[in-house]
């Protein structure tokens, strides 16, 4: 009986291992390749799974060549199968499987060539798979399926991915260029329909399967038609990987900007373009890559805009005030603040102005920005602070303030609005009731504190004396004469030197003045050369500055930080007539929408230029 049991376990132990022993033992190879899907554009990626079951270690396997595509990435994976069923013996496969992302190089019906494995001098082939491709991009591909009776579990990449701004920062998934899908520069922005006035953000990448050494220069697109600022522009090459199409990448962000568009319309945003070196060290390699172009729509604000409502006046805003204090000395001043923050353009918006009774004067404010994109979203707060002085007592109230606005989000008008603001102007020391306006009233009030000063009895200083015998009386001595006479020189050297000097300083500001007004004409001619150029927002800016310098010249003072109005009143104490100020603050103006606005028609620039010339022409 131990005989006969111990030559039932030794036969079974032999079938066992027949049952496990690998199929290309008994030249039955488990071989096939299969397609995620049987329909393509000639845009889109695809992928080819070649699928290999208990291949020996020393097989050869040849994956599919053909003209007909292009092979943008393989890869190989293997894993070991158990399966157990019955009770019966256990069965081991080793599966292998290579993934080919692939695309199309033409449209039509095309057939993939079969792939081959060679076993100890025998080889297998495959079938071969045909796929329909047609012209240009169906869409994403959907997530791949494994064929035959095994299941693949390397069929699902995985997940791009992507910024975590979801709704404020969404980009187009790019698209791999042909030649050059090892290395190519792309361009994309969060949305491209927006209203005027609403932020778009244009990011630049670099997108690499290859080591990179460094960014040598970077050209960015022209951006007619838009307000730009800086968000975020990285000094270092720091990347992230990304699946593009099913296939592996390097991104590296090179910049990314926050676009304001400032008129409707399709607005045209050119290829950036950048040189890069790849490699390290003496292996380096330096390559020139364009981006792609871009287009976005700009629609125009709805009808409906409140009274004072700016196209620059788009997304989210808050207006508020701060007042130093509310109950003052008069002769004290007040700081008020009006404050605007929120989510747009910040250093394009105009906070409303603040007026007030004319007891209360108020001088022009000076106006801070504080500028912090998060998410990469514009936002800050604009800051315009004004001195309020009080010109006599009373209770006085500021009006409430409003601040017109659209609301892309919610796609309609707001107004954000704060309270009036109550002060109240206390007598101070005197009780002097009011602040004097003419020399008549300064005065009075000069005199009325002199009298609340000696009505306190003040008495005249006692003087002591010392008497001493007389001397010899001192206009008879030697000195007096030339101490007498030396106060006279002297007074009259420095009346001589002084009006000497006084000369000098008006003859030079005067020639300083018209050597100014010279250069600015000159620079007006320089800029009717750029007329008929493809810089228009050059042309504008030399017809700005050359009017900005014939003003200085004439007005004597720098005119760049002025408001309109204040230049208006500085031009017409200067004895500028009405007709001269129009045409200057015309061209102001049109050189402020020329070099954002797109620049307008030749037409448009030679009527600046004719402006800007009988401005300036017969202004003594």
């Amino acid at each position: 009986m131990r005989r006969t049991g111990s030559a039932n376990r030794a036969l079974l132990a032999v079938l066992a291992l027949l049952a496990t022993a690998p199929a290309w033992a008994n030249d039955d190879l488990d071989f096939y390749q299969t397609v995620d899907r049987e329909e393509v554009g000639s845009d889109d990626t695809f992928r080819l799974t070649v699928v290999v079951v208990d291949a020996p270690p020393n097989a050869q396997v040849q994956l599919p060549e053909s003209d007909d595509f292009e092979v943008l990435s393989s890869s190989r994976s293997s894993q070991r199968s158990i399966s157990l069923s019955g009770g019966g013996p256990a069965v081991i496969q080793d599966i292998t499987r290579y993934v080919l992302v692939m695309r199309a190089n033409r449209a039509g019906r095309l057939k993939i060539p079969p792939s081959q494995i060679t076993v100890r001098g025998k080889t297998y082939r495959t079938q071969p798979v045909e796929i329909s491709v047609r012209s240009g991009r169906l869409g994403t591909p959907p997530q791949a399926q494994s064929g035959g009776s095994l299941p693949d579990p390397f069929a699902s990449a995985p997940p791009s991915r992507r910024d975590p701004f979801e709704d404020d920062m969404m980009e187009d998934e790019p698209t791999i260029p042909r030649g050059d899908s090892d290395l190519f520069l792309r361009s994309s922005l969060d949305r491209d329909d927006v209203f005027v006035g609403e932020q778009v953000t244009l990011s630049l990448y670099i997108y690499s399967r290859v080591d990179l050494s460094s960014v040598d220069s970077v050209t960015m697109p022209k951006l007619e038609g838009f307000w730009t600022e800086e968000v975020e522009s990285p000094t270092q090459l720091s990347g992230e990987q990304r699946i593009v199409d099913g296939v592996p990448y390097r991104a590296y962000l090179l910049r990314r900007r926050a676009l304001f568009p400032v008129k409707p319309g399709t607005l045209t945003i050119t290829p950036a373009e950048a040189d890069i070196t790849t490699g390290f060290l003496f292996a380096g390699h330096r390559v020139h890559r364009v981006s792609n172009g871009l287009k976005v729509k700009v629609r125009p604000l709805p009808p409906g805009a409140p009274q004072g409502m700016s196209n620059a006046h788009v997304g989210s805003w808050r207006l508020s005030t701060e007042v130093s204090q509310t109950r003052v000395e008069l002769g004290q001043p007040v700081t008020v603040k009006v404050i605007l923050e929120g989510v747009g353009n910040v250093k394009n918006v105009t906070p409303p102005k603040l007026t007030g009774p004319a007891a209360l004067k108020i001088y022009d404010p000076t106006t801070t920005d504080k500028v912090a994109p998060q998410r990469n979203r514009v936002q800050g707060r604009r800051v315009m602070e004004y001195l309020v002085m009080p010109q006599r007592t009373g209770t006085f109230t500021l009006p409430a303030l409003e601040f017109p606005f659209f609301d892309p989000r919610a796609r309609a008008y707001d107004v954000a609005r704060t309270e009036p603001v109550t002060i109240t102007v206390e007598a101070g020391a005197g009780g002097v009731s009011s602040l004097p306006t003419s020399p008549s009233q300064v005065a009075d009030a000069a005199n009325e504190q002199k009298n609340v000063l000696t009505a306190g009895g003040l008495r005249p200083v006692r003087y002591q004396a010392r008497f001493v015998a007389p001397s010899e009386p001192p206009w008879k001595r030697g000195f007096f004469v030339p101490v007498v006479l030396a106060p006279l020189g002297l007074l009259l050297g420095v009346a001589l030197v002084g009006g000497l000097r006084g000369k000098l300083a008006t003859r030079s500001e005067a020639d300083r003045g018209r050597q100014q007004a010279k250069a600015a004409r000159k620079r007006l001619a320089e800029a009717e050369k750029l007329q008929g150029g493809t810089n228009v927002g050059a042309f504008y800016a030399e017809v700005e500055k050359a009017l900005h310098g014939f003003l200085e010249a004439r007005l004597g003072v720098p005119v760049g930080g002025l408001t309109r109005e204040v230049l208006a009143e500085r031009m017409a104490a200067a004895g500028a007539d009405a007709e001269r100020r129009s045409r200057v603050l015309f061209v102001l103006e049109a050189c402020d929408l020329g070099r954002y606005g797109g620049g307008g028609n030749p037409a448009e620039r030679q009527k600046v230029m004719d402006a800007a010339a009988a401005a300036m022409e017969g202004w003594a």
